[in-house]
């Protein structure tokens, strides 16, 4: 077996992985990504999670069935009449994995124009070399690599419940989620985040009766007070039931479905009874394989890599980024984390702004967010002014005949620098882009209230709230 030789080679096809692939076969390095997901016919995914069982899938799902509850609930306001509608699910997931594939597809053809070479199987450390470390790939052909360079992207895997393993028939990660054959009567879902309510959001559009069961007694503790309470308001008179400090106890999965015995806020025991069960409490760092200890790669007790501020692990050489370190897993945070870590090798100065790193759940109303919430701000007893502007009183949003929600722009007290912008209503996930180059530039929230916003347009929200801040919203 011949050994194959590289400047870079990447652990992992995902976001982060992908994109640092590119960018350092960009700097002029030879580079080699090994990914080791397979499609349905056993042929390469890569992607990762986010491709293949995350972002894209679920994004397509949340697309479709918002289709579908628009056409059963909300077409006849705008004159639309569709007659008797029915739900075609098979065909539904079908477009819902040619997506997938589309993605899939779109790396492999991304990959060859960068001439970087791909190799489909699973990467472990052999051991370290002068100058480089020895890498196996087991796969369809098994291949050994030496790189000077290498780049775990790794990921994470979904965290089970204890006592209560997914087999991906009853009891199910986002994978199971994802691929559900029939709508269930009843859904349970364990976990009110992102995976949750936008698992959770899918199949209530479907049909199914759901059921959220969550620890924390705050609903989104993460998200500003007053965003979190406006979207379950949203959420509840939609007919999505969460309850908010349980804590669950056995789990039983048999032919019949799901049971799940759990203590409400109060302390009194409950049952609910369910055909599916979908646990979404959290994902753990992918280092399945990897073999650290061949070379000496440190973990921490979490099972992630350790690196220090610029993705450096303790061995000289071997970097890692994602969802398999330190920090928020999400995947445009492992894309600069990718770039950067090129930039690095290749003796730039790559940069990633923790700070500015934007927020997103893709329900109906959307959630996002960037920076400080009210309360972060209030704990570190540092002074802000706020603003807010809710979509009621936006034109743009009044025509699309979606105006659940705001737009709210926190601020330095003093100096007017924007600290954080956090948002509940249409489209979100892209009126959250204005927010972040905002507060890259530092900018105040006179500067947006003085930039010339499109009209009619969502956007205007932003604006207001910007001007809401000195209270001087011109349109509320």
């Amino acid at each position: 077996m011949s050994i194959k030789q590289f400047d870079v080679i990447v652990i992992g096809g995902g976001p982060g992985g992908q994109i640092a692939a590119i960018r350092a076969a960009q700097l002029g390095f030879n580079t080699a990504c090994v990914d080791e997901w397979k499609n349905g016919q056993g042929g390469p995914a890569p992607g990762g999670t986010c491709t293949n069982v995350g972002c894209i899938p679920s994004k397509a799902l949340l697309q479709s069935s918002e289709h579908y509850e628009h056409a059963g609930k909300h077409f006849a306001a705008h004159g639309i009449n569709v007659g008797e509608l029915s739900l075609d699910l098979a065909k539904m997931l079908g477009r819902k994995n040619a997506v997938v594939k589309q993605n899939n597809d779109g790396i492999l053809y991304l990959f060859k124009k960068n001439k970087i070479s791909f190799f489909h199987g699973r990467a472990s450390f052999v051991r370290a070399l002068e100058g480089g470390y020895e890498l196996k790939v087991s796969g369809t052909a098994d291949e050994q690599l030496v790189g000077k360079h290498v780049i775990v992207a790794t990921g994470s895997n979904a965290r089970a419940l204890p006592g209560a393993a997914f087999d991906e028939e009853q009891i199910l990660s986002n994978d199971g989620a994802l691929r559900i054959p029939a709508v269930p009567k009843k859904l349970g879902l364990i976990g009110a985040g992102v995976i949750g309510l936008e698992m959770g959001s899918v199949w209530r559009r479907l049909g199914a009766e759901v059921t959220v069961l969550e620890a924390l007694p705050a609903f989104l503790g993460a998200v500003d007070a007053q965003i979190a309470k406006e979207a379950q308001k949203a959420f509840a008179k939609q007919g999505l039931k969460v309850e908010l400090g349980v804590k669950i106890g056995a789990v039983a999965s048999g032919k019949k479905g799901v049971s799940i015995a759990y203590s409400d806020a109060k302390g009194q025991a409950q049952t609910l009874e369910v055909d599916k069960l979908i646990v979404s409490i959290g994902r753990v760092p992918n280092t399945t394989g990897l073999n650290p200890e061949a070379v000496g790669l440190k973990l921490d007790e979490r099972g992630a890599v350790v690196v220090d501020d610029d993705c450096k692990t303790n061995l000289p050489g071997v970097w890692a980024i994602g969802d398999v370190v330190r920090g928020p897993m999400l995947a445009h945070k492992a894309e600069e984390e990718g770039v950067a870590v090129a930039e690095r090798i290749a003796g730039q100065h790559g940069h990633v702004n923790f700070n500015t790193i934007p927020w997103v759940i893709y329900t109906s109303p959307e959630i996002a967010w960037v920076g400080q919430t009210e309360q972060q701000l209030a704990a570190a007893g540092r002074a802000y002014k706020a603003g807010s502007f809710p979509f009621m009183a936006n034109g743009r949003a009044r025509a699309m005949g979606d105006t659940t929600g705001m737009v709210k722009v926190v601020a330095d007290a003093k100096t007017d620098e924007i600290l954080g912008v956090h948002i509940v209503g249409p489209l979100a996930s892209e009126l959250i882009a204005e927010a972040v180059v905002a507060m890259e530039f530092k900018a105040s929230s006179e500067d947006i209230a003085r930039i010339c916003h499109a009209h009619p347009s969502l956007s205007e929200a932003t604006k207001e709230a910007a001007l809401a801040v000195d209270k001087r919203a011109l349109n509320f």
